[in-house]
């Protein structure tokens, strides 16, 4: 496996640590038998709850750029440091990304959220020869 493919099984895995923290807040909030059922009267939600919602709404956003650019990559045998540093990069700062968020610190998000950007744009432009 490339090194580009373990860091999306890696960002995979992130991934899913934060849509479990997600639905932890809603049974902090709600209680496990409320999240087991319909789910018709749940509490309003928690900043926390709220936050953490957001936190996956863009994680997810963002596996759209970086997912098929990797699988696009590997497909192509496609694999040179620009496609690696992108996928360490992207994988670092939706980690770093994912702290700032859940714990609401502020002014650093943007910037690790870019990061993510810049990221799939090293891997995009290798993937095109710009980058060799």
């Amino acid at each position: 496996m490339t090194v580009e493919l373990t860091y999306l099984a890696y960002t995979i895995a992130l991934f899913f640590v934060v849509v479990l923290l997600q639905g932890h807040s809603g049974i902090a909030n709600n209680g496990p038998m409320a999240m087991a059922n319909n789910r018709d009267n749940l509490n309003p939600p928690t900043t926390y709850q709220a936050r953490m919602k957001r936190l996956t709404d863009n994680f997810r956003e963002n596996l759209w750029f970086f997912t098929p650019l990797i699988l696009i990559a590997a497909m192509a045998n496609i694999s040179n440091q620009w496609t690696v540093l992108g996928a360490q990069l992207f994988f670092w700062s939706r980690l770093a990304h994912a702290v700032w968020y859940a714990f609401g610190w502020p002014y650093v998000r943007p910037l690790l959220w870019l990061a993510g950007i810049i990221a799939c744009a090293l891997i995009f432009l290798a993937l095109f020869g710009v980058l060799v």
